[in-house]
């Protein structure tokens, strides 16, 4: 499985955890509001659907089309009288998938789908996948630092530009980061001083944080993965 086949299949399980979808509807979702992929077909969705149910995760039921996907391109018509539904193993896959803090998490788009679903996620595994985003981008910054610093005089004006520009987009992220660490640390701090807090409550899966307010300066990174390399 590659890569981007393994974070579509996060994708459209975390979207059907909150509610049974046509295809079309789920096409939407991922190109639109989930954000996490820019251009996104058919071609690539319903293989990964059917891949999905012949695992147990996903049942197709009968439904009736929505008018909006009955409207748009022949292909859909068809294809939205079925409605996917997440089954029990379906559920259980993906909280496994959300629990998961590996260097796949850190990862420039995989990073977007996960922090997409950080709603569904316990606040100990969204700092574990936080600070992990952290540091991949601070080495990361470190290399382009020191490639700059070596090539500087051999690069014109306008290529000097663009390492410049990928270099700030990098380090907006990692501001951008710290504020979302330390809201988390700030979170669990008053949740743990609280009346009736425990250990327990602050591990449970879905808990919310206090994210900091949007700077204009302090963008969250680009969904698709084209933060600076």
């Amino acid at each position: 499985m590659s890569r981007r086949s393994g974070i579509l299949e996060f994708a459209v399980l975390g979207l059907l955890r909150e509610s049974p979808m046509h295809g079309y509807e789920l096409r939407k979702r991922l190109n639109t509001s989930l954000g996490v992929f820019r251009a996104f077909s058919y071609g690539s969705l319903y293989p990964c659907l059917k891949t999905l149910v012949a695992n147990g995760w996903l049942i197709e039921e009968s439904g009736t089309a929505t008018a909006e996907a009955l409207a748009a391109a022949p292909l859909a018509g068809r294809r939205a009288k079925i409605v996917y539904r997440l089954t029990a193993e379906g559920k259980e896959h993906f909280e496994e998938l959300l629990s998961q803090t590996g260097p796949d998490a850190y990862e420039d788009e995989h990073f977007a789908a996960r922090f997409a679903f950080f709603g569904q996620t316990s606040r100990d595994v969204r700092m574990r996948v936080l600070e992990g985003r952290r540091s991949r981008l601070e080495e990361r910054l470190e290399k382009m630092r020191a490639s700059l610093a070596r090539t500087r005089e051999r690069l014109d004006d306008y290529t000097l530009e663009l390492q410049r520009h990928g270099m700030e987009s990098v380090e907006r992220e990692v501001r951008w980061l710290n504020e979302l660490i330390e809201s988390e640390r700030a979170g669990r701090d008053q949740q743990r001083s609280g009346p009736g807090s425990s250990a327990q409550q602050n591990s449970t899966s879905g808990e919310s944080g206090v994210l900091p307010r949007r700077r204009e300066d302090n963008p969250p990174p680009d969904a698709s993965g084209d933060t600076a390399k």
